[in-house]
């Protein structure tokens, strides 16, 4: 019965004013996404300590007992069509995908919309400080890795030939993965503002994502696992929207009616809950 009442007017009415306005939220969101890209401009080539701090995070990693990321890679390489199809996931799945996530969450859910704008943009700028204090050579640079670069070997690229020069990209801007850490939060909000039986399989983006960065060359392990550690503790301190807000449940019918009228206490105050049942008892 719920299913007739999902998108009444009470509810579309209620998403309505609680939705912020579109010209502002556009500046925002433009303005997140000009400064992941600006951002990672401002680091300043620090090449020689980008690769110092590559040997300390695959030696973090060995002490972590993490897998080494050639054994991803190495299942990639078993086919052309599936490195050149991580290579373009990579490319071209991050950008629309978070921006088509955040459209629809404004449209349909608008209180998990404003907690996840917040959450990217709190997690993008917290990344951007930790590219500009530890720059870092992903491990597709490194030759002691034995690694492939996938996406200059293989194709499509993103990047320039040239780290150091590439007027496109900081590409020792490897920890923490903002790839991992904006697919997470697209699967977390997702799974949050839907109802629906099969929304965990959202968090398929996520991995496949991890999959494909580390497949790739273009992170180590850690990077994710701090992405994934920086959105858990920015989420933690985002007030979580009000159940009325999420969209396509029965809640939000319920808590957008309003309350049937109170019946009037026809004695008057101060009468005693004793004397009021012998009265109605009498009356009967």
């Amino acid at each position: 019965m719920h299913h007739h009442t999902r998108t009444g007017p009470a509810e579309r009415k209620q998403r309505s004013s609680a939705r912020p306005p579109l010209v502002r939220e556009l500046m925002l969101v433009t303005g997140l996404f000009l400064v992941y890209k600006l951002g990672r401009l401002l680091a300043d080539g620090r090449t020689g300590e980008a690769f110092h701090n590559a040997d300390r995070v695959r030696g973090w990693e060995r002490a972590l007992g993490l897998p080494g990321e050639g054994g991803v890679q190495g299942v990639l390489l078993h086919s052309e069509t599936l490195v050149q199809a991580a290579n373009t996931y990579y490319a071209a799945v991050h950008f629309p995908a978070t921006v088509l996530f955040l459209g629809w969450l404004y449209w349909c859910g608008p209180g998990h919309y404003v907690r996840a704008r917040r959450a990217l943009a709190t997690l993008t700028g917290a990344a951007l400080a930790l590219h500009l204090l530890m720059p870092l050579a992903p491990p597709r640079l490194l030759p002691a890795t034995g690694l492939v670069d996938t996406a200059r070997v293989y194709g499509p690229s993103v990047y320039g030939p040239s780290p150091a020069t590439d007027p496109m990209a900081n590409q020792f801007a490897a920890m923490p993965s903002l790839h991992v850490g904006w697919a997470l939060m697209v699967a977390v909000g997702l799974i949050a503002a839907t109802r629906s039986r099969w929304r965990w399989l959202w968090l398929l983006h996520p991995l496949v994502t991890l999959f494909v960065v580390v497949g790739t060359a273009n992170h180590y392990w850690l990077d994710a696992i701090v992405a994934g550690a920086l959105l858990a503790v920015t989420l933690a301190f985002l007030r979580a929207p009000r159940p009325e807000s999420a969209p396509h449940g029965s809640l939000v019918v319920r808590s957008a009616l309003p309350a049937p009228p109170q019946e009037p206490d026809p004695e008057p105050a101060g009468v005693p809950v004793a004397v009021r049942g012998t009265a109605a008892g009498a009356v009967r």
